[in-house]
């Protein structure tokens, strides 16, 4: 007796063509806008090979003349560039500080199940997004003009897009919420301002911490240009040592600067790992 043969239905489900069918134009829709990007932008990676020579020349210096290139660096002025790093952190600090009391009642005006009015909502996503769409520098430029050179202009610049950036950030947390756990809360009678403390905040505080830490260390980084335009900062002494051609001056600097940055994003992530 001839065993029965059963056939085998290797056709994949409605939904998986679908799915299949979404990716491929998601591809080819992506490789269409790269292909209209390359208009005007001149990107060229013959340009670029035949420029690493030269970059590799500018960084460690030309054999053809003497004292050019970033090595060795001058240290003679170390004490003068921690210094004024220490600054920079304390500007990362204080405009993360102020963005984060900013972006919190923002954060909740920006979600939908926690606004008491749509209209409010439009408007604060609105202005979340005028604060973010502000670069830091453009902001530096505003407040160096409203309250004249050093620090506190940088400070205000990054305490304004870091608002904008936590803000979104926060909200977006806020309205992924359990809504079970927030019935809870209503359900025993707290008012509006309770089911927010005992019902969102637990569930969104680790992300405010990750996301408030990790913009710390971002501040950290951008502190370190603002003082180009005059707003503060280990920023200014990059300027003037390029400037001037004193390009082991600015190696130094740019030690500085690296290292920092690796410092506080090391005990950053440690503080993240210890409250999340």
């Amino acid at each position: 007796m001839n065993p029965t043969r059963t056939s085998t239905n290797l056709e994949p489900p409605p939904h998986v063509k679908v799915q299949r069918l979404w990716n491929r134009l998601f591809w080819a829709g992506l490789a269409v806008v790269l292909y209209w990007a390359s208009f005007g932008t001149e990107i060229s990676p013959q340009k670029l090979l035949s420029g690493l020579e030269r970059s590799w020349l500018f960084i460690a210096g030309n054999p053809e003349r003497p004292g050019s290139g970033f090595f060795p660096p001058n240290f003679s002025r170390l004490g003068e560039y921690l210094n004024e790093m220490v600054i920079t952190i304390k500007m990362a600090v204080w405009g993360t500080a102020l963005a984060f009391l900013v972006a919190v009642p923002l954060s909740i005006l920006a979600s939908r199940n926690t606004t008491p009015h749509h209209l409010l909502y439009q408007l604060t996503r609105r202005v979340l997004d005028l604060f973010r769409g502000l670069n830091e520098f453009v902001l530096a430029l505003i407040f160096v003009a409203a309250v004249g050179l050093g620090p506190f202009p940088g400070i205000l610049a990054l305490a304004v897009y870091t608002a904008g950036i936590l803000g979104k950030l926060f909200s977006e947390a806020i309205e992924v919420v359990d809504p079970g756990q927030l019935d809870a809360v209503r359900a025993s009678g707290a008012s509006g301002l309770q089911v927010f403390t005992h019902g969102v905040w637990p569930q969104v505080l680790p992300t405010v911490i990750s996301m408030t830490l990790y913009r710390f260390e971002s501040n950290v980084r951008s502190a370190t240009v603002l003082g180009l335009v005059g707003a503060g900062g280990i920023g200014l002494y990059v300027t003037e040592s390029i400037r001037s051609f004193d390009f082991k001056s600015a190696s130094t600097i740019l030690l500085v600067i690296i290292l920092s940055v690796v410092l506080v994003d090391y005990l950053s992530s440690k503080v993240r790992e210890r409250l999340t």
